[in-house]
C-alpha cells in the first residue's frame, strides 16, 4: 500500500568514528569538542603534501564482527569491514531480535563509494608485469601474465555495493537494498532513499548506513594530487577550519555509521526505543553552486516536513573547511534561514568521511535533539563570505524540535533531511 502517512522513527545506531565508537563514547567526545584529525598512522604519510586525516584508532576487524561471519573477511576491503561492523553495533543497538521481522519486510540503505585497492593486492601483478625501476607497465604483460597473480576476489572487495550486500546477507534482510555513491551528499540521499521506501509501505524496518576509509596510500596520492587539501601539520587538530576565512582546506578520514529507520506503528508493537524521527527530505542540483539550488533544495525539504525555518533549532551543515565550497554552502543556508538559525558543522572533528559523512554528520544532530545540547563547532571563526551563525564553544541547549541536515558535493549534487526531536 502506498501511503506518506506512515512515520519513520529511529530505533538505535552504531558508529565507528576517529572520536569514538559506541553511543556514549561518541557523544561525550562530540560534547568535550574532542578532534580525531592526527598525523596519519597507518602508513609513513611523510611524502605527502597533507599528512594529516581522521584515522580509527585500533579497528581489527576480526575481533569485532560476528564470528561466523569472519570467514568472509578476506573478500572485505578495510571500508567494507568498518561498515559491516557499525551496521552490526546498529542492530545490537536497535535490539530487534533475529526472526521476529518478516525478512522481505527489512530492507538495506548503504552510501558508500569505490574503493581504492591495497596496494598488496597488485604488487605481484605489477611485479611481472613492470619493464623496469620508474618505467610504465607493459600492458600486453599484464593481460598474459599479470592478471592471474591478482586475487580471484580482489573485484569483490572494493565495489561500493558491497557493503550493502554484506550487510544484508548477514542479516537476512530480503527487502529493498540499494547503495548510493553520490560522494559527500550520499549518506543524506540514503536517508531519503529509506524514508520513501518506509513511507510507500515496502518495508517495515531500513538499515541505513554508510562507510569510507581513505586512510591508505593509494587514496592519500590521488587526492592529495587534485583534492583541496590543507597543508597544515603542525597542529592537526586545528587544521581543519569550517566556514572561516583562514580556512586552508580540508582532510580525509575514515569511518562508518549505520542506524534503524522504522514505521512508528512497526517500533511502537514491538516496544523499540525511540531516539528521534526523519520527517522530511528533498534533493536536487545546484549548478554553479551559486547556493540557489541548495536553498530550493532545504525549502522543499521543510515544505515535506511541513515546517517553517523559524521551527528549526539547528543546521547541521557539511562545513568542509575549503573557502569556495564553504562559501557555496553558507549561501544556500542563509538564502533559507538568514543569521537566526545556528549552524553546526562536525567534519573538522573527524575530517571528510565522504560515503560516511551525512550518516555520521546527521547522528551528531539526533544525538544533540536526543539529549537536548548542541555541541559547538570547532576551529571557527566568522567570514564575511560565509553570512550564517556558526555555533562555537560550549554546548548551548537545544530549545527547538527540529534540526536540518544538509549535504552537498563540489559537483552541485545536494540533499536536505529534517530530524524531530522525539516526544510522543
Amino acid at each position: 500500500m502506498v501511503t506518506n502517512s506512515r512515520r519513520a522513527v529511529i530505533t538505535g545506531f552504531g558508529a565507528i568514528t576517529p572520536i569514538g565508537s559506541s553511543p556514549g563514547t561518541f557523544w561525550d567526545a562530540l560534547r568535550a569538542g574532542v578532534s580525531g584529525i592526527r598525523t596519519i598512522r597507518a602508513f609513513d604519510p611523510s611524502s605527502l603534501p597533507c599528512q594529516i586525516g581522521g584515522e580509527i584508532p585500533e579497528f581489527v576487524a576480526k575481533m569485532l564482527i560476528e564470528k561466523h561471519y569472519r570467514k568472509y573477511l578476506n573478500a572485505m576491503s578495510r571500508t567494507v569491514q568498518i561498515g559491516v561492523v557499525a551496521a552490526q553495533f546498529a542492530m545490537q543497538n536497535i535490539a530487534i531480535p533475529r526472526g521476529s521481522i518478516s525478512p522481505e519486510r527489512f530492507g538495506v540503505e548503504f552510501a558508500s563509494v569505490m574503493g581504492a585497492t591495497d596496494l598488496n593486492d597488485l604488487a605481484r601483478s605489477s611485479k611481472v608485469s613492470s619493464i623496469g625501476p620508474r618505467q610504465p607497465i607493459d600492458m600486453a604483460a599484464w593481460g598474459q601474465d599479470g592478471v592471474s597473480e591478482m586475487p580471484p576476489m580482489w573485484m569483490l572487495k572494493y565495489l561500493p555495493n558491497m557493503p550493502a550486500c554484506h550487510v544484508t546477507v548477514l542479516f537476512d534482510a530480503q527487502g529493498p537494498s540499494n547503495t548510493i555513491i553520490s560522494n559527500d551528499a550520499a549518506g543524506v540521499l540514503a536517508i531519503g532513499e529509506a524514508l520513501r521506501i518506509l513511507q510507500r509501505g515496502a518495508a517495515d524496518l531500513m538499515l541505513v548506513g554508510g562507510t569510507e576509509s581513505k586512510i591508505n596510500p593509494l587514496s592519500q596520492s590521488r587526492f592529495n594530487s587534485f583534492a583541496p587539501l590543507t597543508r597544515e601539520r603542525a597542529e592537526p587538530e586545528k587544521a581543519v577550519r569550517p566556514f572561516s576565512p583562514d580556512s586552508t582546506g580540508s582532510c580525509l578520514g575514515e569511518g562508518a555509521g549505520a542506524f534503524g529507520l522504522e514505521d512508528l506503528d512497526h517500533a511502537q508493537k514491538r516496544g523499540a526505543t525511540i531516539i528521534g524521527e526523519v520527517v522530511g527530505y528533498a534533493s536536487g542540483m545546484d549548478r554553479g553552486l551559486t547556493g540557489v539550488g541548495l536553498a530550493r533544495v532545504i525549502r522543499n525539504a521543510l515544505a515535506n516536513a511541513g515546517i517553517q525555518p523559524h521551527d528549526v533549532d539547528h543546521v547541521n551543515a557539511h562545513g568542509l573547511g575549503v573557502r569556495e565550497l564553504d562559501a557555496f554552502e553558507a549561501r544556500g543556508i542563509a538564502a533559507v534561514f538568514g543569521r537566526d538559525v545556528p549552524v553546526f558543522a562536525p567534519l573538522s572533528r573527524f575530517g571528510n568521511l565522504g560515503g560516511a559523512s551525512g550518516i555520521i554528520e546527521c547522528l551528531c544532530s539526533v544525538l544533540a535533539l536526543l539529549h537536548g545540547e548542541l555541541p559547538g563547532t570547532l576551529n571557527h571563526t566568522p567570514s564575511p563570505d560565509c553570512p550564517i551563525t556558526v555555533h562555537t564553544g560550549s554546548p548551548r541547549p537545544v530549545t527547538k524540535p527540529y534540526a536540518v541536515k544538509v549535504s552537498a558535493t563540489d559537483l552541485g549534487q545536494c540533499g536536505a533531511v529534517v530530524l524531530r526531536k522525539w516526544t510522543s
